[in-house]
């Protein structure tokens, strides 16, 4: 009689078994997912998870007894070297089983086995999922003044924001009615410049014109003079013609 014996001996003998499942594990361990039944991926599970366990001390001794049983140099160095530091914060449950319906032929019921912590998209989909908190009924006094003192820590909390934003708000409008300020200045100095510089151009221009006028004036008197000088001279030269 079987009792206690849990072992699915998969239709095969022990020498037979122990190769399939070595094979099997070596597989998972290079491509971190294969195709196979459920019952053979159970089976699996039961013989790959205890060498992933064994791995995460990496001496001469535990590479020894991974590699009696997977009989594969490559898989080893691949089980110590990537798969350990990948699944060396977790205790346990390295693989997962990903059932796919029933084979057509025989009808037998098909699987996914893969190393849990390299796949990358159940991993995002895990993180992306809030933590779930579970209510209890015991010391529902203390978890009442716990919330009651959180909310008064919160009021406290947002009454300090409010006025710290207060004081933000009024220094922000006194830096602004500075800036005011010193543009205001600026913009005076700038018309002071600009209507001293007006000033000086119109004295120039003034300056200018009054010593052009003067300058015409002279020319007119000394015309003037020559055309008496001409005038007395030609009136000397009839009265001496006279004579």
């Amino acid at each position: 009689m079987r009792h206690r014996k849990k072992n699915n001996h998969l239709g095969r003998k022990t020498a037979h078994r122990s190769a399939m499942l070595s094979n099997m594990a070596t597989s998972l361990i290079m491509h971190k997912r294969i195709f196979t039944t459920v019952p053979k991926a159970k089976e699996l599970r039961k013989f790959v998870e205890p060498l992933i366990t064994v791995s995460k001390e990496d001496s001469t001794t535990s590479r020894r007894n991974v590699f009696s049983k997977l009989q594969n140099k490559y898989a080893v160095t691949e089980l110590f070297q990537t798969v350990s530091q990948k699944v060396g914060d977790r205790p346990g449950g390295y693989t997962r089983i990903i059932k796919t319906g029933n084979r057509l032929g025989d009808n037998a019921a098909m699987c996914f086995i893969e190393l849990v912590d390299f796949n990358e998209n159940m991993l995002s989909d895990a993180t992306a999922k809030k933590a779930k908190t579970r209510r209890s009924r015991r010391g529902k006094g203390t978890s009442a003044a716990t919330e009651a003192g959180v909310n008064a820590e919160g009021v406290v909390k947002s009454e300090e924001s409010k006025e710290v934003k207060e004081t933000k708000k009024a220094k922000k409008t006194e830096a602004k009615a500075k800036d005011a300020k010193k543009v205001a200045k600026t913009e005076t100095k700038e018309e002071a410049d600009t209507k001293a510089e007006v000033k000086t151009t119109e004295e120039v221009k003034d300056k200018k014109a009054e010593t052009e006028s003067s300058n015409t004036k002279e020319e007119v008197k000394s015309e003037v003079k020559d055309d008496k000088v001409v005038e007395d001279n030609q009136t000397e030269a009839s009265t001496e013609e006279k004579a």
